[in-house]
């Protein structure tokens, strides 16, 4: 076994630790704390139960039990989709958005910066490794709007080659379950961002 191989083994249980940690700080379990650190990054196709199951890789029961408390304690809203009612988009509230002020991910990436660490190239390394795990274990992959194979620049707007919408640019840099590889552009025969479709309404959460 290769060393690199402890190296993550040792950063995974790290990690876990300083999560343990913020969240015993504000009366949270872990998956609280990640539940309220995925939907901060979320955009408006992702902000949703079925994403946020998916992104953790847990039951759509334990979700469901999470947002109810996370709700209870004033953390999360939910809104209606305007389009389609049946859907259900979940926010922080500012009481969220102060758990996660100063939590263990902005607390590494100074850490990282102040140790002249290339930001940009380790999270490039870093994605290869994850998409080799996701690949590995058949998980859905959840990428930045931006660098995604369906993202169109078009005379200054940005829009979504899967659904045709327009993107404010605000959630062009927030994570997609939509997200798919953009090196599979040139391979896919007669691009599919061509014809939009609408998201399913069926398990959209």
């Amino acid at each position: 076994m290769k060393p690199s191989v402890f190296v993550f083994e040792r950063l995974a249980a790290l990690l876990q630790q300083l999560v343990r940690e913020d969240a015993a700080r504000h009366g949270l379990l872990p998956v609280h704390l990640q539940v309220l650190g995925y939907l901060a990054q979320a955009n408006r196709y992702s902000n949703i139960p079925i994403a946020v199951a998916s992104y953790l890789g847990i039951t759509r029961g334990t979700v469901s039990q999470t947002l109810a408390m996370l709700e209870r304690k004033g953390l999360i809203s939910r809104s209606n989709d305007d389009r389609h009612g049946r859907r259900i988009h979940l926010q922080l509230t500012a009481a969220g958005e102060e758990v996660l002020a100063g939590s263990w991910p902005q607390r590494l990436d100074g850490l990282l910066a102040a140790g002249g660490v290339d930001l940009d190239e380790l999270a490039s390394q870093l994605r290869a490794v994850l998409g080799s795990l996701q690949r590995l274990n058949d998980r859905q992959a959840f990428g930045q709007c931006r660098e995604c194979a369906h993202f169109l620049e078009e005379r200054g707007k940005h829009r979504c080659g899967l659904t045709g919408e327009t993107l404010a640019v605000e959630q062009t840099v927030r994570i997609c379950r939509e997200w798919s590889d953009p090196r599979l552009r040139e391979s896919r025969p007669g691009d599919s961002r061509s014809a939009p479709r609408p998201l399913a309404e069926e398990g959209r959460g």
